[in-house]
């Protein structure tokens, strides 16, 4: 292989959609919460679990033609709620602080919190609450998950793969999909010779487990 073509190949892989082999979340209007649904408030009963941001991640990747960037959210809040016998999960729900966003670079983390992107000033607060829990999904998914989630002011339904296990008395959520961010109103396009993509890869790894004293 000649020098050339070891460069272009370097150029392309550097280039590449990192939504391409994850899959796509489908994305609808918001559907009507079940009054089950789990909510962010102090968990009140012995099936209904905690979100640890200690341990759980929220994160994203969002690219432009030339390359891409990791970055999530520090604070959040949420509970995880299980079946009666305990076994499975029935609800999920998840509050963001959008002022804890962070990125890889220090510039672009105050770029994605001003009005070209999530705009936090006018809209602090993302939310997920679920509307439906089943089992099965696509590829090594243990379920599928639909739920409203309001980002940016916008509010649709999203289903998405999730892996889900429960055991004793804890839960956790692991889930890799992408949207596309013009779906919620962030339209920025980037510079004219390094457009930003649509697709945004989120990333989900919670960690739920009883509050303390239950």
């Amino acid at each position: 292989m000649t020098m050339s073509a070891v460069l272009l190949a370097a150029v392309v892989s550097g280039c590449a959609n990192p939504a391409d082999d994850v899959q796509e979340a489908t994305v609808g209007a918001p559907v009507p919460e079940p009054t089950s649904a789990a909510s962010t408030a102090p968990a009140a009963t012995g099936n209904s679990l905690m979100l640890s941001p200690e341990t759980s991640k929220i994160d994203f990747v969002g690219s432009k033609v030339t390359g891409s960037h990791n970055g999530g959210f520090k604070a959040f809040t949420g509970t995880v709620d299980l079946t009666e016998d305990g076994k499975g999960v029935r609800a999920m729900a998840a509050d963001i602080d959008m002022a804890s966003t962070w990125s890889d670079n220090e510039k672009l983390t105050g770029h994605l919190k001003a009005p070209d992107f999530f705009d936090v000033a006018k809209f602090p607060k993302t939310t997920f609450v679920s509307t439906e829990i089943a089992p099965g999904g696509e590829k090594d998914a243990t379920h599928t998950v639909t739920g409203n989630f309001t980002l940016h002011g916008v509010s649709k339904s999203i289903t998405f793969p999730a892996k889900v296990a429960v055991s004793d008395g804890s839960a956790k959520v692991d889930s890799e999909f992408f949207i596309d961010r013009k779906d919620f109103g962030i339209v920025y396009p980037g510079k004219t010779d390094d457009l930003i993509r649509d697709e945004v890869v989120i990333k989900l790894a919670l960690d739920a487990t009883r509050p303390p004293g239950q």
